[in-house]
C-alpha cells in the first residue's frame, strides 16, 4: 500500500505523539481518532494536516468504520486488553504501546487470540532504537566488548505527570510503576544479553511523590524509586536504578553494557556514546590500565540526521514507526511481539512481588510452565 491509514485510540499525551511522528515521517495518515474525552480528540484531531479525521468516542466504532488499515493503542493501561480483544478480531495491522496488559492472564489470552491472524501485532518498545543505544547494541552483538556480563540501566527523573481522569495514580489502573515505567528497560536488558530472566530482586517504595495528593479521598500508591537485579541462565546480570524525584539531573538516562573485553556507556538526551576496551585482557590479572582514567575510551556523540522528528523519546519512536510501516508494506513479522511484550511486562510483576514479599522472585512464579 502506498499510503498506509491509521486509526489511534486513545489521543492524550502518547497518542498525539504518534500522530506527529506519523506525520514526520510521511507515508501515512491519521484517519481515524477514538477517545472517550472531547477535549483529547479536539486536540489530536488539531495536529492532522489535510482531510480531518473520523472522530469516534469509543474504539469500537473505530474498528467498524472501514477509515483505516493500521491501528495505534496509546489508551490507558488497564484498556489495553479489552482494546485488543476487539482489535484483533479484525484484519488491521496493530501496534499496541506498552505496558501490552497489567496482567498476566490478559497477555496469554491476547497472544492465542493472536494466532489465526495475518496482520502483525507489534508492541511498542522503543528505548532499542534509541540511536545512541542502537549504536552501542550493535557494537555489543558485533563481539565488540567481548562475552556479555553485566547491562546497567539508570533512570533519574522527574514524577509522572498528570493524565486525563488521574487513571495513572493509581498502580491498579497501571500495573505498578515497574510495570507502566520500566518494562522497556526490562525489554532492552533482555535485548542486549539475548536471554530471558530467570530471577528478579527488586527494593524500593513510595519515598517522595504523590503523598500529599488525594483523588476521590484515596492517596496514590505509585512506587518512585527502587533498585531491580535481574539474573539471567548464563550468569549474567542486569540492574536498574530509578528514581522519580531527581529531575534535577543532565543525562537522566544511563545505559552501561560490560563485557569481559570492554564497556559501552549510552547517555541521554546528550547521545554521548563511549566505548572502551580493555588493555591485556586476556591475562589472569589485569594491572595495564588503571580504572578512571579515560584511557582507551572513544567518546562520541551519536545522531541520526534521518530522524525528522525527534519528540519525547530522542527520535526512537520514528524510527520504530518507520519500522513498522516498512513491516506492514512488505508483509513482515513484528520486530517485537506479543510475547517479548509480555516478558517485560512479567519482569516488572515479579520485581513488585519481589518488593512486597522482600525476596528474590522467580520468573516461573510469574508466567506459566513453558515459558
Amino acid at each position: 500500500m502506498e499510503t498506509i491509514r491509521y486509526g489511534i485510540v486513545g489521543c492524550s499525551s502518547m497518542g498525539r505523539e504518534h500522530i506527529e511522528n506519523i506525520r514526520a515521517l510521511g507515508g501515512g495518515v491519521v484517519t481515524a481518532i477514538a477517545d472517550p474525552d472531547a477535549g483529547s480528540r479536539t486536540q489530536a484531531a488539531a495536529l492532522i494536516d489535510g482531510p480531518a479525521p473520523h472522530l469516534f468516542e469509543h474504539h469500537s466504532e473505530l474498528l467498524t468504520s472501514g477509515a483505516c488499515d493500521a491501528l495505534v493503542i496509546a489508551s490507558p493501561n488497564f484498556t489495553h486488553v479489552q482494546v485488543m480483544r476487539d482489535a484483533l478480531a479484525t484484519d488491521l495491522s496493530i501496534l499496541c504501546e506498552k505496558p501490552l496488559v497489567t496482567r498476566i492472564e490478559d497477555g496469554l489470552e491476547l497472544i492465542e487470540r493472536a494466532k489465526p491472524r495475518r496482520a502483525i501485532t507489534w508492541v511498542a518498545q522503543e528505548y532499542r532504537y534509541m540511536p545512541p543505544v542502537a549504536e552501542m547494541i550493535r557494537i555489543a552483538h558485533d563481539g565488540g566488548v567481548g562475552r556479555l556480563h553485566q547491562v546497567a540501566i539508570r533512570e533519574h527523573r522527574e514524577p509522572f505527570y498528570p493524565k486525563v481522569g488521574d487513571w495513572n495514580r493509581f498502580s491498579a489502573n497501571t500495573g505498578g510503576t515497574l510495570v507502566e515505567k520500566c518494562c522497556h528497560y526490562f525489554n532492552l536488558m533482555d535485548f542486549i544479553l539475548k536471554e530471558q530472566p530467570l530471577r528478579v530482586f527488586a527494593s524500593g517504595g513510595q519515598r517522595v511523590n504523590h503523598l500529599d495528593e488525594k483523588y476521590n479521598g484515596k492517596t496514590p500508591d505509585l512506587l518512585d524509586s527502587a533498585y531491580v537485579i535481574v539474573e539471567y541462565g548464563s550468569g549474567a546480570r542486569a540492574s536498574l536504578d530509578l528514581c522519580m524525584f531527581a529531575e534535577n539531573s543532565i543525562d537522566n538516562e544511563h545505559v552501561t553494557i560490560v563485557g569481559s573485553e570492554g564497556k559501552l556507556e549510552s547517555l541521554l538526551p546528550s547521545g554521548v556514546l563511549r566505548y572502551g576496551r580493555r588493555e591485556d585482557w586476556g591475562r589472569r590479572e589485569v594491572w595495564g590500565q588503571p580504572s578512571g582514567t579515560a584511557k582507551g575510551v572513544a567518546v562520541r556523540q551519536i545522531r541520526d540526521t534521518n530522524i525528522k522528528y525527534l519528540g519525547q523519546h530522542f527520535g526512537a519512536s520514528y524510527v520504530e514507526h518507520q519500522k513498522f510501516a516498512h513491516a506492514v508494506r512488505q508483509g513482515l513479522p513484528a520486530e517485537i511481539g506479543l510475547e517479548e511484550g509480555l516478558r517485560a511486562v512479567a519482569t516488572g510483576l515479579a520485581a513488585h512481588k519481589s518488593i512486597d514479599e522482600g525476596r528474590v522472585v522467580a520468573l516461573s512464579e510469574v508466567l506459566p510452565v513453558g515459558w
